[in-house]
């Protein structure tokens, strides 16, 4: 199962931020821990927005150890998909400018 990066252009001082979410938290916490993040940022633990917000630095190890890279409202989806009990899915969406 894999895990995911979005594109959100957030922002916590001067980094600019990402989300990352799993299938489930084991893969969520693995992939954190190869990518040097604490497990205490973890953000709504055991919810179905569980995530972390994480730097653009750790986003490209993110990618680099096999998360998939995904809009922000390929984000939103899926965590919708997880709201409704149903299984998060990533359906690759043609890519637009305002993605």
């Amino acid at each position: 199962m894999p895990v995911y990066v979005d594109n959100f252009p957030g922002r916590f001082g001067r980094m600019n931020m990402c989300h990352m979410i799993a299938d489930t938290t084991e893969e969520l916490l693995n992939m954190v821990d190869k990518i040097g993040v604490q497990r205490k940022w973890i953000q709504e633990p055991g919810t179905y927005n569980e995530h972390f917000d994480i730097c653009l630095s750790k986003k490209k190890k993110a990618i680099d150890f096999g998360a998939i890279q995904i809009g922000f409202r390929d984000y939103a989806n899926m965590v919708n998909m997880r709201k409704q009990g149903e299984p998060m899915v990533f359906i690759k969406q043609p890519t637009t400018l305002f993605e």
